[in-house]
């Protein structure tokens, strides 16, 4: 044992770590080949949310959003941001059957489409130059760099096994890399793509009901969901709610309301927020709209993507409606330069 480490025992890899002094119990883990669950590495994510079944850590600091005071009380930590005091265990959220392991690559792709389906989002296609379909699992997210812009993350919104890649990408008010893909991205520009990341992902072996909410362009992650899950069988009612603020911020509404008539499991609800006249469509927050909807979440999977307001507010909703955390996976779209601080945790 190197001095001052401690000892971290992981079931579900069955295996034993030794984590060294000021190492973070996921830096340690996947240095000793484990896949472990996670996504952004810095606390803001929550994909690496884990159980502290025995001993005790330290928390370096991390967004509310990925790890609340109410879940630290209930004995979890966030891998990425936790340092043993003392040797533990720690077992992830979910089984060891729900792990994503795909090899990390990076792959040099190409623009082949680039579509504005809204005034603020476009869609971008790109394919890998080798000819070699990505490998992810439907959810999961990529780190993206288009030519001269900072590296982003974006989901991926197509299925799996696809020759191309779909990404959804807002443009941010004052977000340098997406005004420079909103306004100087062209047809055949070379694209970085590295991945896949991300826990958020489908999990196929659930036979209950799945609830998926998008805010914005987190409609991406839950069409690769969505469309998966009825490509693989998965019979259990789907609903999705789809949260924006007007009708003019609503896209692939015909692409959804189309799977839904062929699907009788799935349902799709578009509700916007600031328009209470003049529309046919549902009114409110989408959290309110789910709270309404859905009086009872016990058995359920829900996948929640978006804005990290419409994120902890729908997950509130569901945890009052008797979801447990195990079955809550959300993707939280941070602005890049956020600094962490301003959405710590006490």
């Amino acid at each position: 044992m190197v001095m001052n480490s401690k000892r971290v025992d992981l079931p579900q890899a069955g295996a034993s770590i030794e984590v060294a002094l000021g190492q973070t119990i996921l830096e340690a883990a996947l240095a000793s080949g484990i896949a472990y669950p996670h996504g952004c590495r810095s606390g803001r994510c929550g994909s690496c949310k884990s159980r502290l079944n025995s001993g005790e850590v330290d928390l370096r600091e991390h967004s509310r959003f990925a790890l609340s005071v109410e879940e630290k009380a209930e004995g979890l930590i966030l891998a990425c941001r936790a340092i043993p005091k003392t040797d533990a265990t720690v077992t992830w959220l979910g089984g060891a059957d729900e792990l994503a392991d795909h090899p990390r690559r990076r792959l040099q792709c190409s623009v082949v489409g680039i579509e504005d389906v809204t005034h603020d989002i476009k869609i971008v296609r790109v394919r890998p130059k080798d000819g070699r379909p990505a490998s992810f699992t439907a959810g999961q997210f990529a780190r993206v760099t288009f030519p001269a812009t900072p590296t982003r993350d974006y989901s991926m919104a197509n299925p799996p096994g696809a020759d191309e890649l779909e990404f959804h990408i807002r443009r941010v008010p004052d977000g340098v890399a997406s005004n420079l893909i909103h306004s100087v991205l062209d047809l055949g520009d070379p694209v970085m793509v590295e991945g896949p990341f991300g826990s958020s992902f489908l999990r196929e072996k659930h036979a209950g009901p799945i609830l998926c909410v998008a805010g914005g362009s987190g409609l991406a992650p839950i069409k690769s969901i969505v469309e998966t899950a009825l490509a693989r069988g998965m019979r259990q009612p789907i609903h999705v709610y789809f949260g924006v603020r007007t009708e003019n911020d609503l896209y692939l509404v015909d692409h959804f309301e189309g799977l839904a008539s062929i699907h009788g499991n799935l349902a799709f609800t578009p509700v916007l927020s600031d328009q209470a006249s003049g529309t046919a469509l549902r009114t409110g927050y989408v959290d309110a709209v789910v709270a309404k909807d859905l009086p009872d979440l016990d058995g359920w999977k829900a996948y929640i993507a978006g804005p990290p307001p419409m994120v902890e507010a729908v997950m509130v909703v569901a945890t009052n409606r008797r979801l447990r955390v195990e079955d809550m996976h959300a993707d939280v779209f941070f602005t890049p330069d956020e600094p962490l601080a301003s959405a710590a945790a006490g």
